[in-house]
């Protein structure tokens, strides 16, 4: 019985890429093109790995995966991304994901990645993995302390603002009154240390939390 893969990347290219890449070897359910559709397809399709950009629109990655992971789904999860960064990939560690690959790596390195990931085992690019190790048993840098200390709420929140929506449109998305989602918008500039619109912004591309 072949393993099951759902596709989460908002470039159709890139979609169609990965499709005709894996679907020799694996069955492809399906693919989504926004964040916040992913737990609800992973309910429905029930894939055994997901492999997931982290700059998708209304929810990233890293995110998502900690809603998977949090929501008790069995899939496993590869990140796919552009992002050469290994504070990212401990993020996504940390959230759950099982692999760090990037999009500029070969197509043979993605399917050995998926083939890694399946037997269990933890997958990462060469491009983060000395910068990781350098990292980890290092002190956070007071920015990721701050971004970590985050409520799940204000890191979406942060997102949705960072992706140019009013604070009604944040309020309906969440489901959440307007002053909430005002509330929430201003302790997370307070925790961050931010003050504005534009340094918010600023602040998501820095993280891939945005793609620019």
């Amino acid at each position: 019985m072949r393993h099951t893969i759902l596709i989460a990347d908002d470039h159709e290219l890139m979609v169609d890429g990965l499709r005709k890449l894996l679907e020799p070897d694996y069955d492809v359910l399906g693919a989504v093109s926004d964040g916040r559709q992913i737990l609800p397809e992973v309910l429905r399709l029930d894939p055994q790995l997901v492999l997931v950009d982290i700059s998708m629109p209304s929810l990233n990655g890293i995110d998502a995966a900690r809603q998977l992971h949090e929501a008790g789904c069995r899939c496993k999860i590869l990140i796919l991304t552009m992002h050469p960064d290994a504070t990212l990939a401990r993020e996504a560690l940390d959230a759950g994901a099982s692999g760090y690959i990037l999009k500029s790596s070969p197509a043979t390195e993605l399917l050995s990645a998926v083939k890694e990931v399946f037997l269990g085992r933890t997958y990462l690019s060469p491009a983060v993995t000395r910068d990781l190790l350098d990292i980890m048993g290092k002190p956070a840098a007071a920015h990721d302390n701050a971004w970590a200390k985050l409520t799940p709420r204000q890191r979406e929140v942060l997102q949705l603002l960072a992706e140019g929506k009013s604070h009604k449109e944040v309020a309906a998305i969440l489901n959440v009154s307007v002053k909430t989602a005002e509330y929430h918008k201003y302790a997370l500039l307070e925790a961050l240390g931010l003050k504005t619109n534009a340094e918010l912004v600023q602040y998501a591309v820095r993280h891939g939390i945005i793609a620019v």
